[in-house]
């Protein structure tokens, strides 16, 4: 089987919520998202999605990556979709870095194995655990009330794990965790997940202030370096995301015990290729995931599932449903929360057709 075509589209996912704010003032009421397809000389189709969280949360941006499928995809003619850890040696040599760039045309690939193996992806991936798993809900940073009255709301849906975006004045932020926390309930969790927001010294004020608060803290400081002294000096179960960007950055931090949960998320490390691979070394390791991508639609929520639905429930700490915060459906098949839980396809491949008339006329044609 070879690769005779990849085709492009882009799409506009508006928040139901109206806007997504988190630390330094970062908002975003739109994503833009990137859907790969690729065609094959058998007659199989694979679809991959990117959306990156605009141009300001990671070294990505919507634009760069249809830049970047342009220019990796002329050297993927005539491949074989069905090996994907071999493709993804091939994308790496051919371009260096820009792993967000390469993650949409993995995962349509892996689409393409399951359809031809005749298995949903997740089996390739390690497994079906379980009917479904546990998902999260992000709080959009507000006001400490603001955040804390939309709590109630998401238990309605089933959510009991809540991402409360912080990384702001030190003391606003004590007041946000504070005023969320007072509405927990028992079984629920909480992470103060601040995006880099917060110096060293900040972050020590607020894990101080909140020391008897149940609460995690999500990467408070900009670079792995002053993360790492700061869980050193704190109590809090202990999260990091933006740090972790491939496997080599991992195995740092799983050698120096830098974190308790680590955010798995599927681009970043360019596909379910490698992420798998991040996923099964914190297994080793005994570290909890929360396995995920920076955003995205009813694809990359195919994908996000088929991955975390594959991790053994103990190691998975937690899991989104992004396709629930847009109001713009763009495939069939694909997953939806019920209860505040998801579950991943049981048809072969990704198990999602996307809807054309959504998508339009391609932006990118390789062929």
């Amino acid at each position: 089987m070879k690769i005779k075509r990849i085709l492009a589209y882009q799409v506009d996912l508006p928040l139901n919520e109206g806007t997504y704010n988190w630390s330094g003032g970062k908002s975003v009421q739109v994503f833009d998202s990137t859907i790969v397809r690729i065609e094959t000389d058998a007659g199989l189709v694979g679809h991959g999605e990117i959306c990156p969280l605009g141009p300001v949360y990671l070294p990505s941006y919507a634009a760069g990556a249809r830049t970047g499928i342009a220019e990796l995809g002329p050297a993927l003619l005539g491949q074989d979709p069905t090996q994907p850890a071999k493709l993804a040696l091939l994308m790496d040599r051919e371009m260096k870095g820009h792993a967000y760039v390469k993650s949409a045309i993995d995962v349509a690939c892996w689409d393409i194995l399951g359809q031809a193996a005749g298995m949903p992806v997740c089996h390739l991936l390690g497994g079906r655990y379980g009917d479904d798993f546990v998902l999260y809900r992000a709080i959009s940073q507000e006001s400490p009330e603001a955040m804390a009255a939309k709590v109630a709301g998401y238990r309605a849906e089933g959510y009991r794990r809540f991402q409360l975006k912080v990384g702001g004045d030190p003391d606003v932020d004590i007041e946000r965790i504070r005023a969320v926390a007072a509405e927990l309930q028992t079984g629920d969790r909480l992470v103060a997940d601040a995006n880099t927001g917060w110096l060293a010294h900040e972050a020590m004020r607020v894990a101080r202030a909140v020391r008897d608060v149940d609460v995690y803290i999500e990467q408070p400081c900009l670079d792995y370096e002053r993360c790492l002294s700061v869980r050193r000096q704190i109590d809090h179960p202990f999260v990091l995301d933006e740090s972790i960007d491939g496997a080599a950055s991992l195995q740092q931090a799983l050698a120096d015990r830098a974190m308790d949960v680590v955010n798995i998320k599927i681009s970043k490390f360019g596909g379910l290729t490698k992420a798998r691979l991040a996923r099964d070394l914190c297994i080793e390791a005994g570290i909890g995931m929360t396995i995920e991508d920076t955003w995205g639609g009813d694809i990359v929520t195919a994908a996000i599932s088929h991955l975390a639905h594959s991790t053994p429930p103990e190691f998975l700490f937690t899991s989104t449903d992004f396709n629930s915060y847009t109001n713009v459906a763009i495939a069939d098949g694909a997953p939806q929360r019920a209860n505040g839980r998801l579950a991943a396809s049981t048809e072969p491949g990704l198990g999602v057709s996307p809807k054309m008339d959504v998508l339009g006329d391609p932006v990118l044609r390789i062929e």
